[in-house]
């Protein structure tokens, strides 16, 4: 079966190909070296320092396949031309019926961060799809369980 094709921008590429080095480089020494500490010890069936490092180590080596996966599948996109919203782009948009304009960062796929700033939705979120290749002045339908609208106010890079 045919692996779904992740989109990233180049920040958030660079984002995990960061991550990745870390864990290889200063994560998993760490974690060896917990481990060899662990084994010193003696028994190791009873042993919950080489358990603790045994689980560790599983975690960052699924952590390292996990990004390298995404890396083989991902597609890089470039931010938009200014005209319509793009992933990478940053959209000021009104809610019908509100006061204040709301601000949301398209990302990939993967890039989702409800809890930033500047709140990250994935291109794939309903109001990550409502937006993508719309322009300022547009008033589009966000498909949600209760539907609403919005109208784009600005385009950021």
């Amino acid at each position: 079966m045919a692996e779904q094709k992740i989109i990233l921008t180049e920040a958030e590429k660079d984002k995990l190909e960061a991550e990745r080095r870390n864990l290889i480089d200063v994560v998993r020494p760490e974690v060896i070296e917990a481990l060899a500490l662990a084994r010193s010890q003696g028994d190791l069936s009873e042993n919950a320092d080489y358990d603790a490092a045994r689980d560790r180590q599983a975690q960052v080596e699924a952590r390292i396949a996990e990004i390298e996966r995404i890396l083989h599948n991902a597609t890089i996109v470039r931010k938009s031309n200014g005209n319509v919203a793009g992933i990478g782009d940053i959209v000021v948009f009104l809610p019908t019926g509100a006061e204040e304009p709301l601000s949301v960062h398209i990302a990939g796929n993967t890039g989702a961060d409800p809890m930033a700033d500047i709140p990250v939705v994935s291109n794939e979120s309903p109001l990550g799809q409502a937006l993508l290749g719309k322009g300022i002045g547009e008033e589009v339908l966000v498909d949600v369980e209760e539907p609403y609208k919005v109208r784009i106010l600005e385009i950021r890079k």
